[in-house]
């Protein structure tokens, strides 16, 4: 209810907001405003709604199965980094500088060149020019920056709040219209649950008008084992098995849009969860860390520890604020995408497809 009051309250705003990016893409698709195109494979991952689809997870996803057989770049704009211009990630790059999500993909693939830059066009020109051998490129968060035309584009949407029912900012959470899924050539319905019916799958497909170009694929979270933010300071080693034998209590700390999914699995093995759940991209100060570290002592159960997330774990491993006495109890929460209904080779082929035959018509 309070979702549609929203939206009406907000329609005259939603339709202004609605009018200027559809002028804006139709300067595109008239050419009137250009899009630059490459001469390799560019692959663009987004979304048509403010945030919350899973755009990380699935640029490491398409990284798993590309980079070993790859020269593989990945830019984004470096969403709330406090630098400015084109910054290649490195061994000493931390999140203040590069953005959580970059710090996140280049910890975790250090065989892959990580970059940020606002203007991604410039990016694109500096990463082939510095590494003349690479030989695809994936554009994070980019389906609105059409001043770049790739060669295939990834549009990612929540099941639990798919585009074909949403409306426009700052009435609702899209960026532009729906009809601007046009661009993609592969929409992808992500965070399903992994026992989705295939009844469910037929019931969501009708909702989305595909053109003949266009494939519809649907993907999951499933959840690693945890790992410690600081191993080398761990008191004791912990896994969900252990978490669930000995009646474990958690404290949750979350900086991102959904975390509801997080808490039911730390719940599936332990109902003793505390929580504290922060705005997406969340910077964390002083006093943020005296109410977690005030909450965390005032547990009194024999074993506790808190679980992160990834992208809260990027901004938290570098906070000079971070007392040293909860970083032996610190874990990080992993996750994998899984494409769903038996389509994942299909979906890795589509891809795979596409770069081979980019490069080869390049």
């Amino acid at each position: 209810m309070k979702n549609i009051w929203r939206r009406i309250l907000l329609a005259p705003f939603s339709l202004i907001y609605g009018s200027i990016t559809t002028i804006r893409n139709w300067l595109f698709d008239k050419e009137i405003l250009s899009s630059k195109t490459f001469d390799l494979p560019i692959i663009s991952i987004g979304n048509l709604a403010i945030g919350g689809t899973g755009k990380t997870p699935h640029v490491e996803f398409l990284l798993s199965f590309l980079k070993n057989d790859l020269k593989m770049a990945v830019l984004s704009r470096g969403y709330k980094r406090k630098t400015k211009g084109f910054l290649l990630a490195d061994s000493e790059s931390t999140y203040n500088e590069i953005g959580d999500e970059p710090y996140q993909i280049a910890t975790k693939n250090l065989d892959v060149i990580v970059a940020v830059d606002e203007k991604r066009v410039h990016g694109v020109n500096q990463l082939i020019a510095q590494f003349p051998e690479l030989q695809t490129i994936i554009l994070d968060d980019a389906f609105q920056h059409r001043q770049i035309k790739p060669g295939l584009s990834i549009l990612l949407t929540d099941i639990n709040n798919m585009y074909t029912s949403d409306s426009h900012l700052p009435g609702g959470n899209l960026r532009e219209r729906r009809k601007g899924a046009i661009r993609a050539d592969m929409i992808v319905i992500t965070k399903c649950p992994l026992d989705l019916k295939p009844i469910e799958i037929r019931l969501i497909e009708k909702d989305f008008t595909l053109k003949p170009y266009q494939s519809l694929f649907f993907s999951s979270f499933e959840y690693s084992e945890i790992q410690p933010v600081f191993p080398e300071l761990i008191i004791e080693k912990w896994d969900f098995s252990k978490i669930s034998n000995l009646n474990t209590s958690v404290l949750l700390i979350t900086g991102i849009v959904s975390p509801l999914a997080i808490l039911e699995h730390i719940q599936n093995y332990t109902n003793k969860v505390e929580k504290i759940f922060y705005p997406d991209h969340y910077s964390f100060q002083k006093s943020d860390f005296i109410k977690i570290e005030k909450l965390f002592l005032n547990i009194q159960t024999q074993f506790k520890l808190i679980i992160v997330t990834e992208k809260d774990a990027a901004r938290l491993i570098s906070n000079p604020n971070l007392p040293a006495t909860l970083k032996p109890y610190l874990y990080v929460i992993p996750i994998k995408v899984k494409i769903l209904n038996n389509q994942e080779e299909v979906f890795k082929q589509k891809i795979i497809n596409h770069v081979t035959e980019d490069s080869r018509n390049s």
